[in-house]
């Protein structure tokens, strides 16, 4: 009988498994994770920082992959469509699952709402007189329509953007090192910080306050973990991350480097992308055009995989019981058409919500979703220390990765334009720990779920 049902179980995995590729993976992560959170968030980082913000990205690079190792190495052992959710259900019990599940569907549906207005105040470079919700509404539909096709053209989708992504980013790079060389000449000469103060200017403090969006930019690996049961073969998932992250590590480390001495850390805006900033002086006239069309490029990538993800977590809370059990239901589209509608509604009302607020008011909110993204984070890190045999070195790098996590977060409290955000993560996570609180009543009722042994 035992051996029936691990044959069962192979069968199971196999069937569920797809035809991608390690390589197609690492390029969905990197299409994932470069979009606004790196091409504009980075300037609100370098003003936190200046060149010190090197610091900052180094260690949420660090902290990302020991994340991503956990996430890839449970996924290699047990494929599950819910993927973070569904080990923490598994490792914590069905109060874990639920709240995890429900914490990162929030959060993304902000995320979502800052995405296309974002998207629509960079079109709006073009096309002035054009309202925002038309362009909002348009990157709406055209991210549905992506998602109703189905994962492969997802997939084939993000691999393009992806490298379209990197390639305006290398333009950045080849033209900076051009301005080294004196090819181009700018308004001022490029200088290189040397004393504490230039490279250090607002202390240890800057470094701590700008590392929650040197994570941001980092954001998306859970998404990647939701595609690894895609993975012809699972087993590939950590090296398939390892090869996303230290492309990512390299792309920014070295355009935000080089964006840092070529201006001054004080003249970089909150309202343009740092690499827009620093060539600026050399007055190209087709940078702006490039590189406003490479953030709405990087906005929609991100878009589009977060409308997948947000989907997917709501079937998989469906098919758990976690979710009213109509969401996963399917007709002849590929996407469950409620859940799909219910992600709509969402997505309208956080367009209506991101244009209706208040810049700022709006700007607290999506800092809020980005530290719940965080927040599962962490749920992934103690969810391998239930499920995994992980060895004493494991067990240095996953605690590493909490100590920097939590490092970020609580560095929002030190810096006034982070700060609200805080409380206001803290406002949701409440309101679902209340929701879980008295579904676990529910729950026990019927029967309690316990963890499952491993």
């Amino acid at each position: 009988m035992e051996n029936a049902e691990k044959l069962i179980g192979k069968k199971t995995k196999k069937a569920d498994s797809g035809d991608m590729k390690w390589w197609q993976l690492s390029l969905f992560g990197v299409g994932c994770t470069i979009g606004t959170g790196f091409f504009l968030g980075s300037s609100l980082a370098i003003r936190m920082a200046g060149p010190s913000v090197l610091i900052s990205f180094i260690m949420a690079a660090f902290g990302t992959y020991f994340v991503f190792d956990a996430l890839s190495k449970m996924t290699a052992r047990d494929p599950q469509k819910g993927a973070f959710r569904s080990y923490a259900k598994k490792a914590f019990g069905r109060w874990a699952g639920f709240s995890s599940g429900w914490v990162y569907w929030c959060s993304e549906m902000l995320i979502m709402g800052s995405q296309m207005t974002a998207l629509s105040i960079f079109s709006r470079f073009w096309f002035p007189k054009v309202p925002l919700w038309v362009f909002a509404t348009g990157y709406a539909i055209l991210g549905v329509m992506v998602l109703l096709i189905g994962v492969k053209l997802l997939n084939k989708v993000e691999n393009l953007l992806a490298i379209l992504k990197i390639a305006a980013i290398l333009v950045f790079i080849v033209i900076a090192c051009l301005a080294f060389f004196g090819v181009f000449n700018g308004d001022h000469a490029i200088k290189f910080p040397k004393h504490r103060n230039e490279i250090l200017p607002n202390g240890v403090k800057g470094i701590w306050t700008s590392s929650i969006y040197a994570f941001y930019a980092f954001g998306g690996i859970e998404i990647v973990g939701l595609m690894a049961i895609k993975l012809k073969d699972p087993k590939e998932g950590p090296k398939a991350g390892k090869i996303m992250l230290f492309l990512l590590t390299i792309i920014y480390i070295l355009s935000i480097g080089l964006a840092v001495v070529m201006v001054v850390w004080k003249d970089f805006t909150t309202k343009d992308s740092p690499f827009i900033g620093a060539l600026k002086p050399y007055h190209l006239s087709f940078v702006p055009h490039l590189f406003n069309g490479a953030l709405i490029i990087a906005g929609f990538s991100t878009m589009a995989a977060s409308l997948y993800a947000v989907t997917s977590i709501l079937v998989t809370l469906s098919e758990d019981g976690d979710a009213p059990s109509i969401f996963s239901k399917r007709g002849k589209l590929k996407v469950p058409l409620p859940a799909l509608i219910l992600t709509i509604v969402g997505i309208t009302a956080s367009i209506v919500t991101a244009l209706v607020m208040p810049d700022r008011i709006y700007e607290y909110i999506t800092t809020a979703a980005g530290l719940m993204l965080l927040y599962n984070w962490i749920f992934i890190l103690a969810s391998s220390t239930k499920l995994l045999k992980i060895t004493a070195k494991d067990k240095i790098k996953y605690g590493l990765g909490a100590i920097f996590i939590l490092t970020a977060v609580f560095g929002t409290l030190f810096h006034d334009s982070s700060r609200p955000g805080f409380f206001i993560s803290l406002l949701f996570i409440g309101i679902i720990s209340i929701v879980t609180f008295i579904m676990h009543y529910k729950w026990n009722k019927k029967g309690a779920y316990k963890p499952q042994p491993t």
